[in-house]
């Protein structure tokens, strides 16, 4: 499996459970309103977790993808989703509105993406829904979604083996936000590992987390 940041919340899943016919999945394209370009980017389904201009640019995503937009069970290809409806604020989406999580279950590695969660907490049955989770995409921006203690407090809630930080301020976005290095204060960690992409199977995961990754844009 292959996880690619494209940037914000953007990610691209290639996942390939058979010899020759890779899987593609993108999370929440975002437009150029955002400040920054979406790369060419192909897949056989886009994921929108809302409806807000930098994560619905669904319609940039190349090949003709299946749109997933909401709560529910999924099957694309042997690779299963299932949404979960959370919140956008901490007031029971009164101020933003709703928002989905998405857990995607591939080569026996489950992911997690928190969409622009803003409850500072998980609800029980959310956790539950949510599962085990090997690898967590985790807002730690704040302004717009938790911030980077109550992000701690979220990884402490799912327990993931691996955390990959999205949402944060970078370099032209036109929003602003938390850096990352806030955050990895909050986790006690000064230096983290910062990769391209990350290639990984199962047998790779840690055993005990959480290790926090940085990926690039």
């Amino acid at each position: 499996m292959q996880i690619i940041w494209h940037g914000h919340s953007c990610f691209q899943i290639i996942t390939s459970l058979a010899k020759d016919s890779p899987v593609s999945l993108v999370i929440d394209p975002f437009s150029e309103s955002s400040g920054i370009r979406l790369p060419a980017v192909s897949g056989d389904a886009v994921l929108v977790t809302h409806n807000h201009e930098d994560h619905n640019n669904w319609q940039a995503v190349k090949g003709n993808p299946f749109l997933i937009d909401g709560p529910g069970e999924y099957e694309i290809k042997n690779v299963y989703i299932q949404g979960i409806p959370a919140f956008h604020d901490n007031n029971l989406g009164k101020e933003k509105g709703q928002v989905t999580i998405y857990t995607i279950t591939s080569e026996d590695i489950r992911i997690c993406h928190l969409s622009d969660l803003g409850q500072k907490e998980l609800f029980a049955e959310q956790i539950e829904d949510i599962g085990e989770i090997d690898i967590l995409f985790l807002p730690v921006g704040g302004t717009f979604t938790i911030d980077s203690q109550e992000a701690a407090r979220i990884v402490n809630q799912i327990e993931p083996r691996i955390v990959i930080p999205m949402h944060y301020q970078s370099p032209k976005l036109g929003k602003e936000l938390d850096p990352v290095e806030k955050f990895l204060k909050v986790m006690g960690q000064k230096s983290v590992e910062t990769l391209p992409k990350l290639t990984i199977k199962q047998k790779d995961l840690p055993q005990e987390g959480p290790k926090i990754i940085l990926l690039k844009p």
